[in-house]
């Protein structure tokens, strides 16, 4: 019998140049961006017939707009006649007209105008001269397009991800607040921020006296991943085991505390109404209450002042179903979602044109409101950083970003050394995004 001690597998590392290189970032534009499923917008930006909105990636950029009949389409957002791109930003039309020579498109892609015709003779193909349409596809309330006309379907991209995220009805969230901000770092670097719970013991200290366990694992699910709070041993509204602290008998200061921190200092996950609703804990819970008491307490005031609001409350999603979903997931490539019984937080990150030190990235704080009283839309676009707070929360995570994007440039860093338990969706993430970079099949 062999004495030898069989050597350990060494977690998967990640090369420096995945985020630093160009041939990397123009690898990604020939083979990723192309391929895959991702996220122009959500339908209640374009809710009227003629309502349009353009979603740029790399050098492409799609135009997607509501029919009249109220299905939607999109389209690569170029004319035909001599690649001037079409359409900017949002709003809303009844044709696509080319202001270089006036070509013209109906709603349906459908060319009917081209200047001086006849000059052309009979050389011109209507089909050739038509918009190049994209692939459309809707989950969540999220208008999602691919590129590539061979595709697979967005039901079969999207994997296990729908049977864990149904339940939270993201087709009955709205926008609570929409920031767009361009960040001195690559794409890959902001998203990474919000991919793993593992850094909130030292980005986020102030969570760290009434989160209760921070300690997570992450899974992967084909193409995309998850990570929860699934061995918690320490109830929410009291301090982590990292602090080493004796847990207060009375945990409802702390659950209000929780909530108070992410509405005042985040603003998305949980919503305003649940931090009224949880205030009221302290009139309701005894202070000897069982540990668990005070946060479920809380969460059900939450879901009556819903209900109360005429926002209703998701009809299948239980506290199984919940804890199942863990706290955040990765949707390959470039989205991360955090979800809560009415309410939401999903980031979307984008490279910036050729510069693998800049990308563009969203936050979108979503909510479920009443018909008819959500907020108007107002979208705040910032592409210069400097001197903007936007709460303690993101601004804590923002302070990161550059500094790791510098960093890696140092001759003494070749690549990331993702924690094993804690950041798999890092390392699926990249495992993933080299496959497709790569010109294969990933699995």
């Amino acid at each position: 019998m062999s004495t030898s001690v069989k050597p350990r597998t060494r977690p998967p590392f990640i090369e420096r140049d995945n985020y630093l290189s160009r041939d990397f970032l123009d690898k990604e534009k020939q083979h990723l961006w192309p391929r895959v499923w991702q996220i122009a917008g959500r339908l209640e930006e374009i809710s009227k017939p003629g309502d349009f909105l353009t979603y740029n990636v790399a050098d492409e950029s799609v135009v997607v707009v509501r029919l009249v009949d109220g299905g939607v389409k999109a389209y690569h957002n170029v004319c035909p006649h001599r690649g001037r791109r079409l359409a900017e930003g949002c709003g809303r039309a009844n044709q696509f007209r080319c202001r270089y020579h006036g070509w013209a498109f109906d709603l349906s892609g459908r060319n009917i105008h081209v200047q001086d015709r006849k000059d052309w003779e009979d050389t011109l193909d209507d089909e050739e001269i038509a918009l190049h349409p994209v692939k459309v596809g809707l989950w969540g309330g999220f208008i999602w397009i691919n590129m590539d006309p061979q595709s697979e379907s967005l039901a079969e991209y999207l994997e296990a991800v729908p049977s864990f995220l149904d339940p939270f009805e993201y087709e009955n969230l709205r926008f609570r607040w929409y920031l767009e901000l361009k960040l001195p770092c690559n794409w890959k670097v902001a998203l990474e921020a919000f991919m793993e719970g593992y850094h909130v013991a030292t980005t986020h200290p102030q969570l760290l006296p009434v989160q209760g366990d921070d300690y997570t694992q992450s899974v992967a699910h084909g193409k995309h991943s998850q990570f929860g709070y699934f061995t918690a041993a320490a109830p929410l509204g009291g301090p982590s085991p990292r602090l080493k602290r004796t847990p207060p008998r009375d945990l409802r200061p702390g659950v209000i505390e929780f909530f108070r921190q992410m509405e005042e200092d985040f603003g998305a996950i949980f919503t305003d109404r649940d931090f009224e609703a949880a205030k009221k804990i302290m009139d309701i819970v005894p202070a000897d209450a069982l540990p668990e008491i005070a946060f479920s307490t809380a969460v059900e005031l939450g879901r009556a002042a819903a209900e109360a609001d005429g926002a209703g409350y998701p009809r299948n999603l239980d506290y199984e179903k919940l804890a199942a979903a863990g706290a955040d997931w990765h949707i390959f490539p470039n989205c991360v979602t955090l979800p809560w019984f009415d309410g939401a937080v999903w980031y979307r990150s984008r490279p910036d044109g050729d510069n693998p030190d800049s990308c563009i990235f969203n936050i979108w704080s979503l909510k479920r409101y009443a018909t008819g009283c959500e907020p108007e839309l107002e979208r705040k676009v910032i592409h210069d950083i400097t001197g903007h707070k936007f709460g303690l929360i993101i601004d804590q995570d923002i302070a990161n970003m550059n500094a790791v994007q510098q960093g890696m440039k140092s001759r003494a860093f070749r690549r990331a050394k993702p924690n094993p338990v804690q950041e798999v969706e890092l390392t699926n993430f990249h495992q993933t995004l080299e496959a497709y970079v790569l010109g294969e099949t990933p699995r």
